[in-house]
C-alpha cells in the first residue's frame, strides 16, 4: 500500500516548496513508508514485550523516541 502522492505533495509544500515534482513526492512516500514500517516494527516488539497483541499508541510513542532521539 502506497501513499498516496498528493498527500506527500501537501507535505512536501507545507514545508516550504512552491512546486513538487511527482519523482520528488514518490521518493517521499517511499522513504516515509519505510520509515513507518520500521517504527511499527518496534512498536510491536514493545507490545509483545509488554504482553500485548494490541500495539498503543504508547508503544508508536516510544518506538519512534527510541530510534530519532
Amino acid at each position: 500500500m502506497a501513499l498516496p502522492l498528493a498527500s506527500v505533495d501537501k507535505l512536501i509544500r507545507k514545508a516550504g516548496a512552491h512546486r513538487v515534482s511527482e519523482d520528488a513526492a514518490k521518493e517521499l512516500a517511499a522513504h516515509l513508508q519505510e520509515t513507518a514500517i520500521e517504527v511499527a516494527r518496534e512498536a510491536i516488539t514493545l507490545a509483545d514485550h509488554a504482553g500485548r497483541k494490541t500495539v498503543k499508541a504508547e508503544d508508536i510513542a516510544l518506538a519512534k523516541k527510541r530510534m530519532f532521539e
